[in-house]
């Protein structure tokens, strides 16, 4: 049994069993892979695939408990490098933060700037997608740290830290008949098509949760994982929008009009999450920090710990 077997395995998991795109992405050849596979099954005794002539169409019980494993024995050979580079150079290295497209437009930039004035040796990499995709990215080792509001906290392989609370607003375009509202109600904003985020994006839950609670069915007239789509299409005097507050800039949002929500809809929860089992380098720690002060070395240390002892 070798680390190349055990990438394999996990490499043509990680490829819905299509060893082809295995081969592709591992740089090497088709029946190599098999080849490999074949030797770690008689190896374990066990049959890890469940196969169809040559093609593999499922993974069997005693497979998926090799792939866990494996899965932790590769994390900790990663480890293992982090702790040369670690002492090895301090400041230098990739730090990969998956990401949502709102984080990395309105919370993150500050941040990245002040990081990259500290690090200038690091390199910072960041991978924007959906939740599950950017929670997907760090159980697999392709990065070091997601951030996002939603869906971290049900993973169980992930710690999830909370940074900070944000609200929703409304941006309407100038002129518009909700801007005359004394406070803004859920009623008032059913009376226009609403533009919004996608169900899975930046506290959608909370916006539905709202209306559900308050037995009203708004019209959703467009969804998008974009705040700045969001903006364009209200600009366009297609609806009402409903987004993140944070992504509601006036200098730069000329030709919209915010009115605060915060009384509508409850506030929502912006986590980091960390593999349960990850190694960090000392600037990852200050990376934490950076973005969310309370989150210091020893609290994420405190966290981590916690984790692995079996703490939720």
């Amino acid at each position: 049994m070798n680390l190349h077997q055990l990438r394999y395995l996990n490499e043509i998991v990680r490829q819905g069993l299509n060893i082809s795109n295995a081969a592709e992405a591992l740089f090497t050849s088709q029946p190599g892979i098999s080849k490999q596979i074949k030797q770690l099954e008689d190896e374990l005794g066990v049959e890890i695939f469940v196969r169809n002539g040559k093609r593999i169409v499922a993974i069997t019980e005693p497979g998926k408990e090799v792939l866990s494993i494996a899965q932790r024995i590769l994390h900790d050979a990663k480890n293992l490098k982090h702790v040369g580079q670690e002492f090895r150079a301090q400041d230098t290295g990739v730090l990969t933060i998956a990401t949502t497209h709102t984080q990395a437009r309105y919370a993150l930039p500050p941040i990245i700037k002040k990081f990259m004035k500290l690090y200038p040796e690091v390199q910072l990499s960041l991978h924007q997608g959906s939740p599950t995709q950017i929670a997907d990215q760090v159980l697999s080792g392709d990065a070091d740290l997601c951030i996002a509001t939603e869906s971290l906290s049900l993973y169980d392989d992930l710690v999830t830290l909370p940074c900070y609370e944000w609200n929703h607003c409304v941006v309407v375009p100038p002129r518009h008949p909700l801007l005359k509202e004394k406070q803004l109600t859920l009623e008032a904003l059913a009376r226009y098509p609403i533009i919004t985020y996608d169900f899975a994006f930046t506290g959608r839950g909370r916006i539905n949760e709202a209306f559900q609670k308050a037995d009203i069915t708004p019209k959703i007239a467009l969804t998008a994982i974009d705040a700045d789509v969001i903006k364009t299409y209200v600009e366009l005097g297609m609806g009402v929008g409903i987004l993140a507050q944070m992504s509601f800039i006036e200098k730069r949002d000329r030709h919209l009009r915010m009115i605060e929500a915060a009384h509508l809809f409850k506030p929502s929860t912006t986590r980091i999450a960390i593999h349960k089992n990850e190694y960090l380098r000392a600037y990852a720690y200050d990376f934490i920090e950076l973005f969310a002060p309370h989150l210091t070395r020893q609290v994420v240390n405190d966290a981590m710990r916690h984790s692995a002892d079996g703490g939720s």
